[in-house]
């Protein structure tokens, strides 16, 4: 009997699988973490790839503006945010002129609380505020002709610096990069017309021909984007690789660390278990949903996902609980977002088109009414969930395990 462990939230859930039923427990060829992660910032900041030295861009009076992730993702900003305010104040540029933003994309603002956890030690050093989606600029038209509209206070000066974490995103094909810009700090109808095209087939996960990843990449042609820094971070969240320098050049060679630790090849199971990978890639649907999207593509036709995600905070965004509350029959969730997107309400539609090919239970917070809007099946624990798909599809049903489902993207042989 192989005993699993699958994070969910802080905490965590055990899972027993027998052993002659288990095919695989789908883990990544991760690196581990730098053994210095100051040392490793630091060198990244010194050797920037195709770019020259943030501190070289930089001039006295300068305004400068430092993107950094909301708490929805696990970027940890406070471990460099310190060594990228020392290089600017080597460029000459004193604390009073930066600006740290939280790029919250459509997502809630941050509290007090979350911006001091966010920026570690350079809390109270500079000015940090959230991104404003209802306080955006038209700085230009993309090829899919969509109104490009960013962040005033962004916009407002002279030099913008990008931060993030790269892993596979479910439909823009990669975090980090310029996504710190679009959508993280754009307007509602710029976000929502990029996501919109998360219809199109080939915005699918670790694709940098997703038309969404093509329209956030064509950002810099419209606006100054002068330095980038992205982490690569493993299962356990330690930094793995650090990446600096020119927005497109450095986020590709990010890319790479990616690629080589989480793309996974197994076969399709009757039973596929995944986990969002704990605080905070579960703290809502909304975030959790994309284990659900990584691991579809191993569940055989009529078969059992379970999935475990806390999501203390419930779904996560009040579009997504409108199509929720409102949905009627699977089928005309699944299509509601072909007939007329609206940003939040089209994760509504990606969980039920994946609930039409398999059952899908869910193990969360989520009261158990809302789970069943969702047209997934609640269950108190993982255990639980097992039983019942093991009765389904017989004793001898194969299984997989994706503990690390937020992060690894699973293909089938």
């Amino acid at each position: 009997m192989a005993i699993i462990e699958l994070k969910y939230g802080k905490g965590h859930f055990h899972v027993e699988v027998p052993d002659k039923n288990l095919v695989k427990v789908i883990t990544p060829e991760e690196l581990g973490g730098v053994k210095n992660e100051l040392a490793e910032i630091k060198n990244a900041l010194e050797n920037p790839i195709g770019s020259s030295r943030l501190r070289e861009k930089l001039k006295p009076g300068m305004k400068v503006a430092v993107i950094i992730s909301d708490v929805t993702r696990p970027c940890p900003s406070y471990k460099f945010l310190p060594a990228v305010l020392d290089e600017i104040n080597a460029g000459g540029v004193q604390d009073k002129d930066i600006t740290v933003i939280v790029a919250l994309g459509s997502h809630r603002k941050c509290t007090p609380e979350e911006h001091k956890a966010l920026m570690g030690d350079a809390y109270g050093r500079v000015r940090c505020i959230d991104h404003d989606k209802n306080d955006c600029r038209y700085i230009g038209t993309s090829t899919f002709g969509h109104r490009i509209e960013i962040f005033g206070e962004l916009l407002d000066a002279d030099v913008v610096v990008c931060t993030g974490n790269i892993e596979y995103h479910y439909f823009a094909g990669y975090s980090g990069g310029v996504k710190a810009i679009l959508p993280g700090c754009a307007s509602h109808d710029t976000i929502q017309n990029n996501h919109e095209m998360m219809r199109d087939p080939r915005a699918e996960t670790g694709r940098l021909d997703s038309p969404i990843r093509e329209e956030i990449d064509q950002v810099p042609g419209m606006m100054k984007v002068d330095f980038l820094l992205d982490v690569i971070l493993n299962s356990k969240k330690e930094i793995v690789a650090v990446v600096a320098g020119d927005p497109m050049k450095a986020h590709r060679e990010g890319i790479k660390f990616v690629d080589n630790m989480y793309g996974v090849t197994v076969p399709k199971a009757d039973i596929v278990i995944t986990c969002a990978g704990g605080y905070p890639k579960d703290i809502n649907m909304y975030q959790a949903q994309k284990a659900m999207d990584n691991a579809k593509h191993v569940v055989k036709d009529g078969g059992t996902m379970i999935m475990v995600a806390q999501c203390v905070e419930c779904l996560g965004n009040d579009v997504f609980a409108c199509w929720v509350d409102e949905a009627t029959t699977i089928e005309a969730q699944a299509r509601r977002m072909d007939e007329k997107f609206e940003l939040g309400g089209h994760k509504a539609s990606v969980i039920a088109r994946t609930a039409m090919k398999c059952d899908i239970y869910l193990v969360s917070a989520i009261p158990d009414e809302t789970v069943r809007k969702m047209f997934l099946i609640p269950a108190k624990t993982p255990e639980d969930a097992l039983e019942a798909a093991f009765k389904k599809h017989g004793p001898d049903a194969t299984v997989l395990v994706s503990p690390h489902g937020g992060m690894v993207l699973t293909k089938p042989e």
